[in-house]
């Protein structure tokens, strides 16, 4: 039988599902790649894998998409990783600067700038050779991941876009889907299942393996901010998302 391709976002917020893959049967079945969030949706958008746990804006790019799981990386609230990082408010922001490895934050910071804070006006790069730096006074930018683990002091102005989000349309976010593009296997799929819950339900062996910060909370991250149950609310946030990414165009 041939293995099934799958490429997994390689974050911190990734480890529970990776846990669930690697201490169960299923690993013998699959061939996984670790992968930042665009190269990941790439792999599965030019069929080099055929599962992907894809941030969601790339759905879009995709001629045929599938949930495969009944679970997710999501947030119902702040996520405490996906962060605008500014050194004025929000609406007084000139210039953006976009994470590389994102498509789905980035989209999202666009859609709230567009609805939600009306400040729309702003420049948006995407190509900032160091953009995680904002010198100038009314430059923001946008990061997340374990790059953004004990920064949120270290400027004046911080948006957790979760927690935004949640402002603006009173749902959760889902920022990564598990998405196959092809029709899977119901049985593969339940199995699949199984290895993920088997990694969430052992989170508090995960946390043992985990470095130790000063400045950043893993239990409180993998244990409460991050939300990994694919409820019909995520799934409502998750289409009403997309819906307004088309409307950037």
């Amino acid at each position: 039988m041939n293995k099934i391709r799958i490429s997994a976002v390689s974050y911190t917020n990734t480890k529970p599902f990776l846990y669930g893959l690697r201490h169960t049967g299923i690993l013998q079945k699959i061939d996984l790649s670790l992968d930042n969030p665009s190269d990941c949706a790439q792999k599965l958008i030019d069929d080099v894998v055929d599962i992907g746990l894809i941030p969601v804006a790339a759905i879009l790019s995709l001629k045929e998409w599938h949930i495969v799981s009944d679970y997710c990386i999501g947030a119902v609230g702040a996520v405490n990783s996906v962060f605008i990082f500014s050194n004025c408010d929000i609406k007084n922001v000139t210039t953006l600067q976009l994470d590389p490895e994102s498509r789905s934050s980035n989209d999202l910071a666009k859609v709230l700038l567009k609805n939600f804070w009306k400040a729309d006006k702003l420049m948006i790069v995407d190509d900032a050779s160091d953009y995680a730096k904002s010198l100038h006074h009314n430059t923001a930018f946008v990061q997340i991941g374990d790059r953004t683990f004990g920064k949120k002091k270290q400027y004046p102005f911080v948006y957790d876009l979760a927690e935004e989000w949640q402002k603006f349309t009173g749902l959760p976010f889902v920022f990564a889907a598990w998405i196959a593009n092809k029709s899977i296997a119901n049985e593969f799929m339940a199995e699949l299942d199984q290895s993920l819950k088997y990694g969430l339900d052992h989170r508090p062996a995960l946390l043992k393996e985990l470095p130790q910060r000063q400045d950043f909370d893993f239990e409180d991250y993998l244990m409460h901010k991050l939300d990994f149950e694919l409820t019909e609310d995520k799934k409502k946030a998750l289409y009403l998302f997309l819906e307004y990414v088309k409307g950037l165009n």
